[in-house]
């Protein structure tokens, strides 16, 4: 059996893995799935954006060192991400000149490697497999605009949002501009929209099975998940 820990942005993404994510991969032979918001982030003083990618980092070596069978994923947004000085997260910046089906690759393939160069050559770099929300947790919520709409107990806002979503070959290609981010428009239509709550309802409603239907990078992680027990067999 193998134990699952999901590093994960905020309370938004932890309650998605814990209230619906980990009760699916558990048909897949996990015995352990859980989230861990990375860097204390409920303690922060200052609560706006992800932390440093060494701080991150650092809860994610120490996990894998600790726990020598584990697996480990992340799940954080692209947008948001930083991109410059000493809080940079790696390929970040070099993603944002890429096309679209590039940059989440791009960041991901950064974190692995530098994770891998910590632990050293005898670490299995299948052991760790980091994820990007592209571009970030709302834009998978317009998987399904009606579910969405009635989720948060606003189904007058459906078609509002269907059309922000047919402007886009995928929820998952909805900008990362500061003004038209998933997350800013839902907030332009939606007075006082609490994430944590009403995105997990969202995506409660409309099940996993719509997002990764939806959303192509979304399914290759989850697809990924599905496998990881049986291909390391812990």
């Amino acid at each position: 059996m193998s134990r699952l820990l999901i590093h994960v942005e905020g309370e938004t993404e932890e309650t998605f893995v814990n209230d619906l994510l980990a009760d699916h991969l558990y048909n897949y032979g996990y015995e352990i799935v859980s989230a861990r918001i990375i860097g204390n982030a409920r303690l922060r003083e200052n609560r706006g954006g992800i932390r440093a990618w060494n701080t991150v980092k650092k809860d994610i070596l120490n996990h894998l060192k600790e726990d020598t069978n584990c697996l480990a994923t992340t799940m954080v947004d692209y947008y948001g991400l930083p991109q410059r000085g000493d809080r940079a997260w790696p390929g970040r910046a070099e993603a944002g000149t890429l096309p679209f089906a590039e940059k989440s690759p791009c960041v991901e393939d950064a974190l692995l490697a530098d994770v891998a160069k910590d632990l050293g050559g005898e670490f299995e770099a299948r052991r760790f497999l980091p994820f990007v929300v592209m571009h970030e947790f709302e834009g998978l919520l317009f998987s399904n605009c009606q579910a969405f709409a009635e989720a948060i107990a606003r189904p007058q806002l459906a078609q509002q949002f269907q059309d922000i979503r047919q402007r886009f070959a995928t929820p998952e290609e909805i900008n990362d501009c500061p003004v038209t981010a998933p997350s800013k428009r839902v907030e332009e239509l939606v007075a006082g929209y609490e994430k944590p709550l009403l995105g997990t309802l969202a995506a409660i409603k409309m099940g996993l099975d719509t997002i990764r239907s939806e959303c192509p990078h979304f399914r290759a992680w989850l697809e990924q998940l599905e496998t990881w027990p049986n291909q390391h067999g812990t």
